[in-house]
């Protein structure tokens, strides 16, 4: 019998990658619902976002909302810090690492080992790239009030096939670099995600 070349040479792994997927999203779930963290609503995925004026709003309730969005539109943009071009490509099972020069190796092992307790989480699962960023951005900016210490960020490792990699995992590597307060990132263990996930560890508070 002649070999079928009609599918693409990967199409058979990267079925296989989205099976695995779906099956980890089911687990980073639980493992965030088991620590207690709560997924972001939907509400704050875009907190500069005006709903629709209704027939019932008059002129100047409109125009007060139309301005308390542009304000919290700009205090958004303000904020920003991470990129939104393009980022160097990972691979869905790539283990990422980062570490500001001066960090003491035994403490990036003890990340890299799941030793330091994170405690808080963020889901990315279901986002956009953009509400993935905006997301992020708010979830680091509140950790660092808080003063947390370590975070964990699952990212996901579905497979784009507009991209050819994983959007959202790629785009996490890169904004992690450039974000002030993040010290080091590394892969999480397979407990809380493995290279679907990373754990954050942010400066301590002055």
């Amino acid at each position: 019998m002649a070999k079928d070349d009609s599918a693409p040479p990967h199409s058979y792994a990267r079925h296989n990658d989205k099976e695995r997927d779906s099956d980890e999203v089911s687990l980073f779930r639980q493992a965030l619902h088991d620590a207690g963290v709560e997924r972001i609503s939907k509400r704050h995925r875009n907190r500069a976002e005006l709903k629709r004026n209704t027939a019932s709003l008059d002129n100047s309730a409109a125009t007060a909302r139309r301005r308390a969005a542009e304000i919290n539109e700009q205090q958004l943009h303000a904020r920003s810090r991470t990129s939104d071009g393009r980022v160097e490509p990972v691979s869905p099972s790539q283990s990422l690492l980062f570490a500001l020069g001066d960090i003491d190796q035994r403490l990036i092992g003890r990340l890299k080992r799941g030793e330091i307790e994170w405690q808080a989480g963020l889901d990315l699962h279901g986002y956009t790239l953009e509400e993935a960023r905006h997301q992020v951005e708010e979830f680091l900016h509140d950790a660092d009030a808080k003063r947390l210490r370590c975070v964990l960020i699952v990212h996901g490792k579905a497979w784009s096939a507009q991209a050819g990699y994983p959007i959202i995992k790629s785009h996490v590597n890169a904004w992690l670099r450039e974000w002030p307060q993040v010290l080091a990132f590394s892969s999480a263990t397979s407990s809380d995600g493995g290279t679907g996930a990373v754990y954050v560890l942010l400066k301590k508070a002055r």
